[in-house]
């Protein structure tokens, strides 16, 4: 508007000089100036990703973090190891960022993120940008990144079907152990935040090779997409002091691609389990009810102030036992202009909630799902004054 004043005064046309027709063509040019600046603000955000291998522990401190107590008789279905049970410590994949495409360097993860435990890096687009990840498999066994909400092309969709596609365009459907890839994604107005969406949105990205075994065994992670114009340069939404993304799943361990690895290693017969897979007392020690990939209030890093702007991002993905309410004691909400202090999850759910503590102490964030609660799905957040 000012170069607008400017060209005005250059050009001698005051108030009594202008017309509607130069008026319009000073706003057309107004337009298109902004729109140009728009397209300069776009920007491509590039991202190093590997699927890596790493012995995952569901309870580091070893105890029920929510009672304060050791483990029990319950507890000890899913997290005692011992001649015929594997424990809480399972060989699994997760997504890990890395500083460059040598992947030697593993990218320090800040201290906000140290929540997402399992968790791939959150990958983060504004509506106008480019994504780039160029993905390295360092598992032992195919993998990809297929990506919920952007648009991509065949050759960055991730997942292997009877599409019709051949060469380049299968490339991307399943990353041979040791090999590489880019994943191109555009970050369009469908992509981000709708009318009735705050600032930004959780999608998620995945594994899709086996896509059932693939994220038992780990591999899935947080896509975070912005309004245009409501972003930092980082990509955090400039309306917002604090995120979190949790992961509510049941990890089924025996639909892991290392389960017998895990027999292997981690029981104290492993010639006997590995001939009775199919024990209902084993496959039921496996199923490891988690947020993030923890259990009985392990996970670590919930933590804000009173009065900040927090934004949840929710995911769920599994089976059909995976009907999950997340639910925070303490604090209440607002999910598309809602208020409420639980929401339902249904396998594939991803959902953006707001909130505004004004309850300091550290509470209750667990699924309200009875059998869940019992099996270890919980966590403690704390607001601090």
């Amino acid at each position: 508007m000012a170069y607008l004043q400017r060209l005005v005064q250059r050009y001698g046309l005051g108030r009594r000089q202008s017309s509607p027709i130069l008026m319009a063509l000073l706003l057309s040019l107004a337009s298109l100036l902004i729109g140009c600046a728009q397209t300069m603000a776009a920007q491509t955000r590039t991202y190093f990703v590997a699927a890596v291998d790493l012995d995952w522990d569901y309870a580091p401190t070893g105890i029920n973090q929510i009672s304060g107590n050791a483990f029990g008789e319950s507890e000890n279905v899913f997290v005692q190891s011992g001649k015929k049970r594997i424990g809480k410590v399972y060989r699994k994949a997760a997504y890990r960022e890395f500083t460059d495409g040598t992947f030697t360097t593993p990218k320090d993860v800040e201290p906000r993120w140290q929540h997402l435990g399992i968790l791939g890096p959150v990958i983060r687009g504004e509506v106008g940008d480019t994504i780039q990840v160029i993905f390295k498999n360092t598992t032992g066994f195919p993998a990809s990144m297929h990506p919920h909400g952007v648009f991509y092309k065949k050759e960055s969709e991730g997942a292997p079907y009877n599409d019709g596609t051949s060469g380049s365009d299968k490339a991307d459907d399943a990353v041979p152990p040791g090999g590489t890839h880019t994943y191109t994604w555009q970050v369009l107005e469908r992509s981000g935040p709708g009318p009735m969406d705050g600032s930004s949105i959780l999608w998620m990205y995945h594994s899709h090779p086996d896509e059932p075994k693939d994220t038992n065994t780990g591999l899935v992670g947080p896509l975070i997409i912005t309004r245009k114009g409501s972003a930092n340069p980082d990509g955090t939404p400039k309306d917002i002091d604090r995120e979190f993304v949790t992961l509510f799943t049941v990890f089924d361990e025996n639909a892991s691609h290392y389960l017998e690895q895990n027999v292997t290693r981690f029981t104290g017969r492993p010639d006997r389990v590995l001939l009775r897979l199919g024990d209902e007392e084993f496959q039921e020690s496996n199923l490891m009810h988690s947020v993030n990939g923890y259990v009985y209030g392990n996970l670590p890093g919930l933590t804000m102030k009173q009065g900040e702007r927090v934004r949840w991002y929710l995911i769920s993905i599994g089976t059909e036992v995976d009907l999950h309410t997340p639910h925070w004691h303490g604090q209440t909400a607002l999910m598309a202009g809602m208020r409420m202090d639980m929401v339902e999850l249904l396998p594939g759910s991803m959902k953006t909630v707001d909130m505004t503590p004004d309850n300091p102490g550290t509470w209750l964030y667990h699924c309200h799902v009875n059998d869940h609660i019992t099996a270890g799905m919980m966590a403690l957040f704390t607001v601090t004054e």
